[in-house]
């Protein structure tokens, strides 16, 4: 059986369990931050979202990262690199795009992770 866990959009579910995988996306629950606060928040919203679906943060295994402003690349990975540690075992394959978002969204993260 697939588990949807319910966002706050319709037309969508913010994350979605098969077996043993997971999928979910975060952005921002603040965009008045900058991209250092938007991708600190997004990422924890990432790690709530896991842990409901009975995982976390290190066993993700695919991320997609989308940026508004591609030059902010470097800004982002400051903290993402901060919120996975130093373990290489805890790092996902990741790809990072630049992307027009809605508003004043500077992140959206998408994640593949198992449980």
């Amino acid at each position: 059986m697939i588990e949807r866990k319910r966002g706050i959009y319709n037309g969508r579910n913010k994350s979605s369990a098969y077996k043993e995988l997971i999928w979910t996306v975060a952005t921002s629950s603040d965009t008045c931050l900058d991209i250092k606060g938007q991708t600190k928040l997004a990422l924890d919203t990432i790690q709530h979202n896991l842990v409901e679906l009975g995982s976390d943060k290190s066993q993700i295994v695919s991320a997609q990262v989308y940026l508004a402003d591609i030059n902010s690349k470097k800004l982002m990975d400051t903290v993402w690199c901060e919120w996975f540690g130093d373990n290489p075992q805890d790092w996902p394959q990741r790809a990072c795009l630049g992307v027009d978002l809605e508003g004043d969204v500077l992140i959206e993260i998408t994640v593949t992770a198992v449980r």
